[in-house]
C-alpha cells in the first residue's frame, strides 16, 4: 500500500494535471445530433489520417526513391515482404477513404450552413486540408513509378507549368529541372513524407483549435423555444467514434483482400500509353480540360478554388442580395451534380 501511495505521488509530481479539470474538459457536452454518423464526420478522416501515417511509415523502411530503384523496391514491397501486399493496399484504400471522407464533411458543413460566421476561417482551413490531401494522393501515386504514374506525373507537372505568371517557375520547382527526373522523383518523396504530412498536423490541429473555441454547431431547432439535446463527450462520444474506427478498419482490411495492390508496366519515358487517366479525385479536373482550352481550364480551376476558398464571404454577399432565400443550398447542389458528373464521365469515357 506504501508503495502504491509512493508511486501515485510521484505521478502526480511528474504529471500535475487537475483531474477536476481533466473531467469537465471529457465531460463537455455535445449536440445529440451528433449521434448521426452523417453529423459527426470530422473523426473518420483522423481515423484514416494515422492509418495512413502508421502504413506509410512501414512502406518507407523498404522504398527506395531512386528512378532506377522505386518501381522494383515497390514491386518487393507487393510480393515478397511479409504482409507487404496488405499494408500497401491499407494505405492505398485509406488514402481514397481520406480523400472520400473530407468531401463528405465539406458537404455536411456546406449544407447545413456550418460554414457561417463566427466559423469562416474553419471553412478556410478545411479547403486547405481537402488541397494538400489531393497532393498528398498525387505525390503518392507518383512514386511507383510505374508507365500511368510516371505519365500522369508528366500531364501534372504540365498544368502547373501552364499557370499564369508563376507556371515556369512552379513547375521547374516541382521537377527540378525543366523535365522528370530523379530530381522529380525525390520532391515528390520529400513532399508525401514529409512536407506535406506536417502541413497536414498544422491545418488538423488549428481546426481542433477552432472547434474548441467555438464549440460545434448546431442545428436550429424548428421551435425557436427549445434547445437541442446534449449527451457527456465521455464515454458516450468516444464509444460511437471507436466503434466507427473499428469499422473502417475492418472496412479497409475487405478492400484489399478484394481489391489487393497491383504493379502496372515499369516507367517508361519513351513510350506513351494509349490512355493516360489521373486517379479518380482528379477526373473533375481532367474531364473540365477536355472541353475548354488549356489555358482558359487552368485559370477556371484556378478561380474555383478561390471561390471554395473563400466561400463564406460570398454568401455573407448574396445573403444580404437575397435574404432568407437560401441561395446557398441551391449552389451546392449545382456544384455537387457538376462534380458527380464530370466525375462519372472521365470514368465511363
Amino acid at each position: 500500500m506504501a508503495n502504491a501511495n509512493k508511486q501515485q505521488g510521484w505521478l502526480r509530481s511528474t504529471f500535475p494535471i487537475n483531474g477536476e479539470v481533466l473531467k469537465e474538459l471529457s465531460n463537455e457536452p455535445v449536440p445529440y445530433h451528433i449521434k448521426r454518423w452523417w453529423y459527426a464526420l470530422g473523426g473518420t478522416p483522423a481515423y484514416l489520417l494515422i492509418i495512413q501515417v502508421l502504413t506509410g511509415m512501414m512502406l518507407t523502411f523498404f522504398y527506395v526513391p531512386s528512378t532506377t530503384q522505386a518501381y522494383d523496391s515497390v514491386a518487393h514491397i507487393t510480393h515478397n515482404v511479409t504482409f507487404g501486399w496488405y499494408i500497401r493496399g491499407v494505405h492505398k484504400w485509406a488514402g481514397h477513404l481520406f480523400i472520400i471522407s473530407l468531401i463528405l464533411h465539406m458537404c455536411r458543413v456546406f449544407f447545413t450552413g456550418a460554414f457561417r460566421k463566427p466559423r469562416e476561417f474553419n471553412w478556410m482551413i478545411g479547403v486547405a486540408l481537402i488541397m494538400t490531401a489531393l497532393g498528398l494522393g498525387f505525390t503518392g501515386y507518383s512514386l511507383i513509378y510505374e508507365q500511368l504514374s510516371y505519365w500522369a506525373s508528366v500531364v501534372g507537372t504540365n498544368i502547373a507549368e501552364a499557370t499564369p505568371i508563376i507556371g515556369q517557375y512552379l513547375a521547374r520547382f516541382i521537377r527540378g529541372g525543366e523535365e522528370i527526373s530523379q530530381s522529380t522523383l525525390t520532391r515528390f518523396f520529400v513532399l508525401h513524407i514529409g512536407v506535406l504530412p506536417t502541413v497536414i498536423a498544422v491545418l488538423v490541429g488549428m481546426h481542433i483549435l477552432q472547434i474548441r473555441l467555438h464549440g460545434v454547431s448546431e442545428l436550429k431547432p424548428e421551435d425557436k423555444d427549445k434547445k437541442e439535446k446534449h449527451f457527456p463527450f465521455f464515454p458516450d462520444h468516444i464509444l460511437t467514434e471507436l466503434t466507427i474506427g473499428i469499422l473502417l478498419f475492418f472496412l479497409l482490411t475487405i478492400l484489399t483482400l478484394v481489391f489487393p495492390p497491383e504493379m502496372g508496366e515499369p516507367a517508361n519515358p519513351n513510350v506513351t500509353p494509349s490512355h493516360i487517366k489521373p486517379e479518380w479525385f482528379f477526373f473533375f479536373t481532367f474531364r473540365w480540360l477536355k472541353l475548354v482550352p488549356f489555358e482558359v481550364g487552368i485559370i477556371g480551376n484556378i478561380c474555383a478554388g478561390v471561390f471554395i476558398l473563400f466561400w463564406p464571404f460570398v454568401d455573407r454577399g448574396l445573403e444580404k442580395c437575397f435574404p432568407k432565400k437560401d441561395i446557398y443550398v441551391y449552389v451546392g447542389i449545382v456544384g455537387f451534380v457538376t462534380f458527380i458528373t464530370f466525375t462519372v464521365w472521365e470514368v465511363l469515357v
